[in-house]
């Protein structure tokens, strides 16, 4: 006659073993998951930063050339200034007389956060007689 012999210890050591797998696997998917969803809403809120203070320079450099009709950065060191936003982030403005014709005015802001960066480029005409600036087209390039 044989003797079978229950080693309830195995057993239980080893349903332990694969239920701590599952909950360790389990528990590094959620933290993968948590991690990439903090990362993805810094990253959009870095593009919306970088995307208002972008907006911001043209916005400048508009309000630049209703002071002044002749204002370019040509003669500036550097070719542009910088303007800052109240997020504390920073647009390089380039103001370009007759560009890309004659009586046009393209103003270029470029702005970068956190390695998002956004630029805005801006078409104006500019009414010698009246001064008054009119937007023809305002693209985002970036």
């Amino acid at each position: 006659m044989e003797k079978t012999f229950f080693y309830k210890g195995q057993a239980f050591l080893a349903l332990t073993f694969f239920i701590g797998g599952i909950l360790a696997v389990a528990s590094i998917l959620i933290a993968f998951l948590t991690l990439s969803s903090i990362n993805t809403g810094y990253g959009i809120a870095a593009a919306f930063k970088a995307e208002a203070a972008a907006t911001a320079g043209v916005e400048d450099g508009l309000l630049q050339l209703d002071r002044n009709a002749a204002f370019s950065t040509a003669l500036m060191s550097g070719g542009n200034y910088s303007v800052s936003s109240a997020s504390s982030t920073t647009a390089t403005v380039t103001v370009t007389q007759n560009s890309p014709s004659s009586g046009l005015v393209t103003i270029l802001s470029v702005a970068t956060v956190s390695g998002h960066t956004k630029k805005i480029s801006a078409v104006v005409s500019e009414n010698a007689t009246t001064g008054q600036v009119s937007v023809i087209s305002w693209t985002d390039i970036q």
